[in-house]
């Protein structure tokens, strides 16, 4: 079996299965691999697949976290509503409490977040998302939805 340079395969995800990358597009992730993986010196436990909103980005801005700011020197294009993005475990309990959590990607949630968010909480903003975000149309009727609410 080839070696797992990323250590991807070592680290699950919420749910106990292999952790599966959060985003190529902007990249992700505390080692800019596009996964959530963690380390003992990422103090900020960049563990959490989130869906980034407008109402999150707002919040995480007034907690000094701007995270729509490009910062090159860290490889950080800025975010816009739509992006998926590895956040830190203890803003994004904060914006839950404050009632501005982002939807989570809990395949691409690292599983040592559960040290900080329940996975009940983690489950009641759990969203799947396609490949391209942007084909997701708010305030749509879906025809399609065999009467699911």
């Amino acid at each position: 079996m080839a070696a797992d340079p990323t250590g991807r395969e070592r680290q699950r995800n919420v749910l106990g299965g292999r952790l599966v990358a959060c985003s190529v597009d902007p990249m992700t992730g505390w080692f800019r691999d596009g996964s959530c993986r963690t380390a003992p010196r990422d103090v900020g436990s960049h563990t959490i697949c989130a869906v980034v909103t407008a109402a999150f980005l707002d919040h995480q801005r007034a907690l000094g976290n701007d995270l729509m700011k490009p910062m090159p020197a860290y490889d950080f294009p800025g975010l816009t509503p739509g992006d998926r993005w590895c956040v830190t475990a203890p803003n994004w309990l904060r914006a839950h409490e404050d009632g501005v959590a982002a939807p989570v990607v809990l395949a691409a949630t690292n599983e040592a977040v559960l040290e900080v968010v329940p996975l009940e909480v983690l489950r009641e903003h759990a969203v799947d998302v396609p490949d391209d975000p942007g084909v997701l149309v708010e305030d749509q009727p879906d025809d399609d939805d065999g009467g699911r609410p």
